[in-house]
C-alpha cells in the first residue's frame, strides 16, 4: 500500500529494528504499565489496535485473553506482525477507513498512532463507531506541549525545554536511527473536541511517570514528560 508520502513505507525496516520485541523506552517504562491497567480494570473480551505497527501491543493483550483485531496500513510492518503472531488477525486498512461493522468492539486502541494519521477527524469518528456501548477507546499520545517544541541546550547553561506556535496545527518530519515520519502538531483541544463530538466521554487521564531504564533517561523524561494517556468511554 502507499505510505502517501508519509515516511512508513521507507521506514518500516528500520522501525522493525528499533522497537525489536519489547519497544522503546517510552513504551516499556512509561506507558505499557498504566495502559494494561487500564485494560485489566475492566472485562474486556474483542479489541481492535488503530495503528498496530509490528504488532507488539496486539501480542500483549492477546496474552491477556482478548480476541485481538489489529489494523495497519504499512505492508511491512503489517507483515511482521503476522510472522510473530501467526494466529492473529491483522487487516490492511488505514483509520479514517475502518473495513468492521458498527458496534463490534468493547476495546479500541490507539497506541501511539494518532500523531501519524492525515484525517484525524474522520479516524476519531471511526473509532467511536465500531465501538459497542459503554465500550472504551484507549489512547496513548504525545502531549501537545511536545510535539510543539523540543530541548534546547544553550553553551554554559542548563537545557531546558522550550514551546512555540503551540496552537498552529502543522505536519513536522521527526527521523532518528534510520526513521523519517511525519507526524502531527495538533493542540490538545482539537483532540478533545473531536472526541466529544464523536459522543465519547472521558474517564481518564493521567501522564504517567518514567519507572524503570536508565537513570539519566528516566531524570530527562521527568523533567518534560511526552506521553498522556486517556480512556474514553461510549455511552
Amino acid at each position: 500500500m502507499d505510505d502517501m508520502g508519509n515516511g512508513w513505507d521507507r521506514s518500516a525496516l528500520a522501525w522493525i529494528e528499533a522497537m525489536g520485541e519489547g519497544g522503546d523506552f517510552g513504551r516499556m517504562h512509561v506507558l505499557d504499565a498504566p495502559m494494561m491497567a487500564r485494560v485489566r480494570a475492566q472485562p474486556f473480551k474483542t479489541a481492535l489496535d488503530v495503528g498496530c505497527g509490528e504488532g507488539r501491543f496486539c501480542r500483549m493483550l492477546a496474552r491477556e485473553g482478548l480476541d485481538m483485531t489489529g489494523v495497519e496500513p504499512t505492508d511491512a510492518l503489517r507483515a511482521t506482525a503476522q510472522d510473530r503472531d501467526p494466529a492473529g488477525r491483522y487487516v490492511s486498512a488505514n483509520a479514517e477507513r475502518l473495513p468492521f461493522e458498527d458496534a463490534q468492539f468493547d476495546l479500541v486502541v490507539s497506541y501511539l498512532s494518532l500523531i501519524d494519521i492525515d484525517g484525524l477527524e474522520d479516524a476519531i469518528s471511526e473509532m467511536a463507531r465500531v465501538l459497542r456501548p459503554s465500550a472504551s477507546l484507549l489512547i496513548a499520545n504525545l502531549n501537545s506541549f511536545n510535539t510543539a517544541g523540543g530541548w534546547v541546550r544553550p553553551e554554559n547553561a542548563e537545557p531546558y525545554f522550550a514551546i512555540d506556535n503551540y496552537l498552529e496545527e502543522r505536519a513536522i518530519w521527526q527521523s532518528w536511527r534510520g526513521i523519517s515520519i511525519k507526524n502531527w502538531h495538533r493542540p490538545l483541544d482539537k483532540y478533545i473536541s473531536l472526541l466529544l463530538a464523536a459522543g465519547l466521554r472521558l474517564v481518564h487521564y493521567e501522564e504517567p511517570r518514567a519507572i524503570g531504564g536508565e537513570p539519566d533517561k528516566v531524570a530527562r523524561y521527568n523533567r518534560s514528560p511526552y506521553f498522556n494517556l486517556m480512556e474514553w468511554r461510549k455511552d
